[in-house]
């Protein structure tokens, strides 16, 4: 099985390192690098050290380092070379550490989005850990339709009075607890709502929104085509990288809500573009 999921996992290396060629994308930080180790593993059930140090540009040292801290936070399980799913547990820790990064930010920014809300508006609410931050702070907004294909949020919001959720298809992400795939994408195209609450991997102000999942980036650009109004929500860590599936471009996005850690010069661009900006 171990070795099976590497064969996978070589085709994505190799499909990113070709855009990180051709993009000449930057590193990313110890924290967002682990972040996106443990989403791998979740994914691919197992990974090597080599596979991921030509992944992220780091030395094999720093990798092993990586999947040391991983292992003794119960994430993963350290192998020969490598390291592989801690079965049972990766799912609910996979999104922890993920709410962990930045988690003040993102519940102001989460805050923030839930104020635009409208009682009986209909809405699409992205799969993220910001998106959980919003959907904590709906109570007081209903009546209200919310469509989402993430699991938790639609937990969350199914608890509230006069909330009705719809619950798009598809097969599991474990990484992001939400559903990807074709019938994702057939639930959401049959939709027309007020508003889409965006989730971003990464935000570049050429690039736009993009992904590292091309199965995320179709279901998400199927959110943007229901939506009359698309919110994003990216705290600053988000932005100044690419990765390789496209989202959107920030040309479509009509509101930004991030936080005072976004440069100065990056907000005028936005508003440039005629971008409201919210931040936090």
């Amino acid at each position: 099985m171990f070795c099976f999921a590497i064969l996978n996992f070589r085709k994505l290396v190799a499909e990113i390192m070709k855009n990180r060629m051709a993009e000449q994308v930057k590193p990313p930080l110890t924290g967002e690098r682990r972040e996106r180790i443990t989403a791998i593993v979740a994914r691919e059930g197992a990974v090597r050290v080599g596979d991921l140090s030509r992944l992220f540009g780091v030395s094999e040292v720093t990798i092993r380092n990586d999947l040391e801290s991983l292992a003794r936070q119960g994430v993963l399980v350290r192998e020969h070379g490598g390291a592989i799913a801690n079965s049972g547990s990766t799912l609910s820790l996979a999104f922890g550490q993920r709410a962990q990064h930045n988690e003040e930010i993102k519940r102001r920014i989460g805050y923030a989005a839930a104020q635009l809300v409208q009682p009986g508006d209909t809405i699409i609410m992205d799969a993220g850990t910001t998106l959980m931050e919003m959907a904590k702070n709906l109570s007081n907004h209903s009546p209200l339709t919310v469509v989402t294909n993430a699991l938790n949020v639609a937990t969350q919001v199914g608890s509230l009075p006069d909330v009705n959720v719809i619950l798009a298809g598809g097969a599991l992400s474990r990484e992001t607890i939400s559903t990807i795939g074709a019938l994702a994408e057939r639930d959401l195209n049959d939709l027309i709502v007020d508003k889409l609450f965006l989730g971003a991997h990464v935000v570049d102000m050429k690039a736009g929104v993009s992904d590292v999942s091309v199965e995320v980036a179709r279901v998400k650009m199927a959110m943007i085509r229901a939506a009359r109004q698309v919110i994003l929500l990216a705290d600053s860590s988000k932005w100044g990288r690419k990765a390789f599936a496209r989202v959107v471009p920030l040309s479509r996005v009509h509101t930004v809500i991030t936080d005072a850690g976004l440069a100065a010069a990056t907000i005028k661009q936005l508003k440039k573009l005629e971008i409201s900006v919210i931040v936090t």
